[in-house]
């Protein structure tokens, strides 16, 4: 039997973008300030008999939330989800579709909740050699895996990188090829779709991190809300895909800030492919079983 709303149950499946990089669970730790939604990480980590309740950390200093566990404290206050609401998260960054597949896939289905997000796909797409139609048909194997045990799956698409930083920039093509794609499995297989290339409001400057490649702790919470809606099937309506207009640079600004960008932020990732290594490695899932959640606020 295939699980509907309201669910009880949600496992989060993906890489950084879902573990929630650049979204602080400690505003002290964060660069930009506070969290928008003024709240700190939400959950009780007693996924192992005999645990003791104690806050949820991640494997990194600091740890991160996410727009994942945000929805999920959302979904304990919502007609989609539910006050008794367990919550797992197994996205580790870095790590390639196959890869999410492969280590993050096996273990969502032995949890057999009844709602699982899977977003996978954007660092495949960085890379000019990855073949976009065959990572479409792992994507599609696996949500009918998830289809086929029952599970409801929120599927998330890529980001629109008309205004990112000139190396994304490039991808736009690749991504909107795989944008397509992931809207024909979403119907062949009655999933919902986080719109992530429509949402519009994602694109302003404060959505996103330092870096340019994740988003900020308000970009986190926007995609969160965006989920619910889809979720409870409110998404607003909207029209038009104009860019939001970001303030000009005097030409030295932009010039120097550019070169910070990549002495700070290019340079290590490019390291990293040459040396075939990924800030990824050695960590483990930051919630790798079902733990109770609590709501906003609490």
């Amino acid at each position: 039997m295939t699980a509907t709303p309201p669910f009880k149950s949600y496992v989060a499946i993906g890489d950084s973008f879902t573990e929630g990089l650049m979204d602080f669970a400690d505003p002290a730790h964060d660069p930009a300030g506070t969290d928008p939604a003024g709240r700190t990480a939400g959950h009780d980590r007693t996924d192992a008999p005999g645990r003791t309740d104690a806050e949820v950390v991640d494997p990194t200093a600091g740890g991160f939330r996410g727009w994942a566990d945000r929805l999920a404290e959302q979904l304990v206050t919502s007609p989609a989800g539910s006050t008794d609401l367990t919550y797992g998260n197994l996205a580790i960054r870095g790590r390639l579709a196959d890869q999410v597949l492969a280590e993050q896939l096996p273990r969502a289905l032995e949890l057999a909740p009844d709602l699982v997000s899977l977003c996978a796909g954007g660092n495949d797409c960085l890379r000019p050699y990855t073949n976009i139609d065959h990572l479409a048909d792992e994507i599609e194997s696996a949500v009918v895996a998830l289809r086929e045990a029952g599970i409801q799956v929120l599927m998330v698409n890529g980001y629109d990188t008309e205004t990112a930083s000139p190396l994304l920039r490039t991808v736009r093509s690749r991504v909107g090829i795989y944008n397509s794609h992931l809207w024909t499995i979403a119907q062949r297989h009655g999933c919902y779709m986080l719109d992530l290339w429509g949402l519009r409001e994602l694109y302003t400057q404060e959505m996103w991190a330092e870096d340019r490649i994740h988003l900020s702790a308000k970009g986190h919470e926007l995609v969160s809300r965006q989920a619910l809606a889809t979720l409870e099937g409110t998404a607003s309506t909207r029209q038009g895909f104009a860019m939001p207009e970001r303030p000009g640079r005097p030409v030295r600004q932009a010039v120097a800030e550019e070169s910070a960008w990549v002495r700070t932020h290019l340079a290590p990732w490019v390291s990293r492919r040459l040396r075939r290594v990924s800030s990824g490695d050695g960590l483990e899932p930051k919630l790798p079983g079902l733990t109770p959640v609590r709501g906003e606020g609490d």
